[in-house]
């Protein structure tokens, strides 16, 4: 694999964040060690929802779904991903003016947009952070940055919060 030099102008870097202080900490040390001041660095904020449930028309006990139920639910869904996206640029903000997260927003399951997303756009390096889940729990829920480090063709850094080591 070649090495990415990350003082290039226009190194395009993809933070994967989530609902979770891992994600928001894997930003920040991003922010700290790989953006440089003097350099133009593409940021790219990149954000999955969970793939929308299927809907019948009856849920169940065998009741109706009204639209307000639906509509409620999608609602909270976009409330959650400006929340998300609201602090992370507001981390991205304490650290300089100079910086321009762009949004990214996918739906489904994460490991599989998010390697899909990082190859379609090119990126240089990949930030994760990593939720710190012992053997026998990655076992069974899997473990999206592990997806990841395995299947995107760029570098990928898998950050730990020094609380969870």
């Amino acid at each position: 694999m070649e090495a990415v030099n990350l003082k290039k102008k226009g190194c395009k870097i993809v933070v994967a964040v989530d609902e979770s202080e891992e994600s928001m900490y894997a930003l920040s040390w991003c922010l700290g060690n790989l953006i440089s001041q003097n350099t133009t660095n593409n940021l790219v904020l990149l954000y999955v929802k969970p793939p929308p449930p299927v809907y019948s028309s009856f849920d169940a006990v065998g009741y109706m779904f009204s639209s307000d139920v639906v509509s409620a639910l999608e609602k909270y869904g976009s409330d959650l991903v400006n929340s998300v996206m609201g602090r992370a640029e507001t981390i991205c903000g304490k650290f300089s003016n100079n910086i321009i997260a762009e949004r990214i927003v996918g739906s489904g399951d994460a490991k599989d947009v998010i390697c899909g997303i990082v190859d379609k756009i090119k990126a240089d390096t990949l930030v994760m952070g990593s939720h710190g889940y012992g053997f026998f729990k990655r076992a069974f829920l899997g473990s999206v940055s592990d997806h990841c480090a395995k299947h995107v063709k760029c570098p990928v850094v898998i950050v730990k919060h020094p609380e969870k080591m």
